[in-house]
């Protein structure tokens, strides 16, 4: 723990006032990338001076190699102590913040959320998390018995967990498809989930940044593609938002979730949910809310009390996402994963589970043949220090390598010996 961070946390435990280092730490690093201001977003992915100065920001591991970000990324130094001094000032007052001051700051952050999605503010709802967001919709709409869903074997585990269920309680019709890793075109993708589609299908979930091996869907072309046959379209964009550059409307979809927690980097339980406006009366509130019509995006914000120090938070991560640059950010995390990937795939036994090109960025997959996905991430940690995830499904066997801004060239030099030693083996 850096030195700052435990003088601010023994601060906030003794009751003191606490300093403003996050402010400071930002503001001095925003000086330091003055330098840095005019190299472009292609320029920028491969220049380690700019790089050097974001890893100062964050907490990196002394002990091993995190390439396991995908989970939940790390935060930033000055987001990470604007988030605890949130914490201790509404501590001081906890009651009177809650009844008078919470409901305004949420509509300021709120504000600020929707400028990032690049949406109305009256169609977005801060949640916990991209599951809680898309089970609200899962869970609300009104889908009736023979009604069919189609989604594919793989998107996230807690989606289909969350239709299953439905099938279980309401009688709908779980139509899980087959998606190919390696698609030869957008046409390709589109045709796949056509041929899913029947006069019954109501809905259709996307994930539009495909979470064990990084494949990015044409979700634009799907949808549309869905809409001209009347079926509505549920955006899984964990792993997108804040990861890619893009607005939410431009992606099609009627329903988006995403964790905040992953590629925005604020604290752990944020996530957004995005509801196109004329869509938002299609979804019962899980917990209950009449005080709010049903065209109003904020019957689905009653969800009990929550901390609200990681609500304020989101607006500080925002901050850093911005100071860093969305477009330096997506350009740095697709050379980190093109620079590991096109150093391993011509070594003999390794195959790779993400496509090419711009079909993928930060997060990509690897097997090697002969060895299960649990015992190649075991030997990377045991043997290499390097941390990562095994993914072993029907679909998908290998193992998930998700760097970060804070990865270094070398970092993925580590990893590449590593695998071409244990493929050796």
């Amino acid at each position: 723990m850096h030195t700052s961070r435990r003088s601010l946390l023994r601060a906030v435990a003794a009751g003191a006032a606490v300093p403003l280092l996050g402010p400071r730490f930002l503001d001095t690093l925003e000086r330091r990338l003055e330098a840095f201001g005019d190299l472009p977003a292609p320029s920028a992915a491969s220049s380690e001076d700019y790089w050097s100065e974001i890893r100062r920001a964050f907490p990196v591991p002394d002990d091993y190699i995190n390439l396991e970000n995908g989970y939940s990324s790390p935060q930033p130094t000055p987001t990470f102590e604007a988030f605890v001094r949130h914490e201790a000032a509404i501590n001081r007052g906890l009651s009177f913040y809650m009844r008078r001051k919470k409901a305004d700051d949420l509509v300021a952050v709120k504000a600020k959320l929707a400028d990032l999605a690049g949406c109305p503010v009256d169609e977005i709802v801060v949640t916990r998390n991209t599951t809680e967001s898309l089970g609200t919709v899962i869970h609300g709409l009104d889908l009736a018995p023979g009604d069919e869903a189609v989604m594919c074997d793989q998107d996230y585990g807690s989606m289909l967990e969350q239709f299953r269920q439905q099938s279980r309680r309401r009688g709908i019709r779980c139509v899980e498809i087959a998606i190919p890793l390696h698609p030869g075109s957008d046409e390709e993708m589109v045709d796949t989930y056509a041929r899913a589609i029947t006069p019954r299908t109501k809905i259709l979930l996307l994930s539009h940044m495909v979470n064990i091996t990084g494949h990015i869907l044409p979700v634009r072309k799907i949808a549309d593609m869905a809409h001209a046959r009347g079926v509505s379209v549920i955006v899984d964009a964990a792993h997108s938002f804040a990861h890619l550059v893009f607005a939410v409307p431009d992606l099609g979809g009627d329903y988006l979730g995403a964790s905040l927690h992953k590629w925005l980097c604020t604290p752990l339980g944020a996530g957004l949910l995005q509801i196109r406006k004329d869509k938002i009366r299609t979804v019962w509130p899980l917990l209950g809310e009449t005080s709010v019509p049903d065209d109003d995006i904020r019957k689905l914000e009653r969800i009990g009390t929550h901390p609200s120090w990681t609500v304020l938070a989101i607006g500080d991560a925002i901050r850093f996402h911005k100071m860093v640059g969305p477009e330096r950010k997506e350009a740095r995390l697709r050379y980190l994963q093109q620079y590991w990937t096109d150093r391993v795939r011509d070594i003999p036994r390794v195959y790779l589970n993400t496509p090419v090109g711009n079909r993928a960025c930060g997060i990509a997959n690897f097997g090697i043949t002969g060895r299960a996905p649990g015992e190649t991430a075991d030997a990377l940690f045991d043997r290499f220090r390097i941390y990562t995830v095994a993914i072993d499904t029907v679909p998908v066997k290998g193992v998930r390598v998700t760097p970060h801004l804070y990865t270094t060239v070398a970092n993925l030099e580590a990893l590449v010996q590593a695998i071409g030693e244990l493929a050796r083996a």
